[in-house]
């Protein structure tokens, strides 16, 4: 479940698009991704802005006009030039902010992923990590590179929430789950938050933990462990410096492609 507050998620989401707005000044659009190999940058916000009209779409439905996912994003690709993408980017996210705010606590809506909490709290976590990390997918366009925790503007908090919401929200999935020959445990760690992942050839177990003390041993197969924001670059695989003692995250970002729904 969500660790902060919807506030900070969203104040999260406004944060992404300010470092895209200010990115845009530098990079072009048909600039490659590095870290989404095959999209320009144009394709990546033409999904990103499509992504939070589908949530916006999700959280407050119009039924006379059902949401069109290819019409969107045709939307996005269609414009000119980066003023014109940079807007429809922001009036997509102050339309998404203000719903996800003046939504009820008790809304009912869809989510998607293990452990997601209310879905109030969802969406504005699952929005604000989407935003954080396409942000820096456009650094590293700028850049040519995968990304080092100096270049980002991260929180350790957000970053934890981050790495949390992809280890027990996407890996617990059946269909975006990594997977190991043998029962394996491996112990994911940074600051004061630990995740122990199950691995078999079944879907992905994990069991999520506050370190009472950071240098005690772990009878475990492997350690993949690192400061907040490395791990959250590590782990979304846009960056970052970890130990992974076992060179796991490789093998399971190839298994694992993150999918919306």
């Amino acid at each position: 479940m969500p660790s902060l507050a919807p506030a900070v998620h969203l104040t999260g989401v406004l944060a992404a698009l300010e470092v895209i707005e200010r990115e845009l000044a530098e990079v072009s659009l048909e600039a490659p991704v590095p870290t989404c190999p095959g999209w320009s940058v144009r394709q990546l916000l033409a999904h990103l802005g499509t992504a939070h009209r589908w949530a916006l779409s999700v959280l407050a439905p119009d039924p006379s006009t059902p949401f069109d996912p290819t019409a969107a994003e045709a939307e996005g690709l269609g414009l000119p030039g980066s003023a014109e993408l940079s807007g429809w980017l922001r009036s997509g996210v102050e339309r998404l902010v203000s719903t996800i705010e003046a939504a009820p606590t008790d809304l009912e809506a869809l989510v998607f992923l293990k452990e997601a909490g209310p879905p109030r709290d969802f969406w504005a976590r699952r929005q604000c990590h989407e935003s954080t990390i396409h942000a820096i997918d456009v650094i590293a366009a700028r850049t040519g590179a995968p990304v080092s925790a100096d270049e980002v503007t991260v929180s350790d908090a957000l970053a934890l929430d981050g790495v949390d919401e992809l280890l027990v929200g996407f890996w617990q999935r059946g269909r975006s789950s990594p997977h190991t020959a043998s029962r394996e445990r491996t112990l994911v760690s940074a600051a004061d938050r630990a995740w122990l992942l199950h691995s078999s050839e079944e879907p992905l177990r994990v069991h999520s933990f506050r370190l009472k003390d950071p240098e005690a041993a772990y009878e475990v197969d492997a350690v993949i462990s690192g400061d907040p924001v490395d791990l959250y670059l590590a782990v979304w695989n846009r960056g970052g410096q970890v130990l992974d003692s076992a060179g796991r995250l490789q093998a399971w970002h190839d298994a694992a492609a993150i999918r919306w729904a």
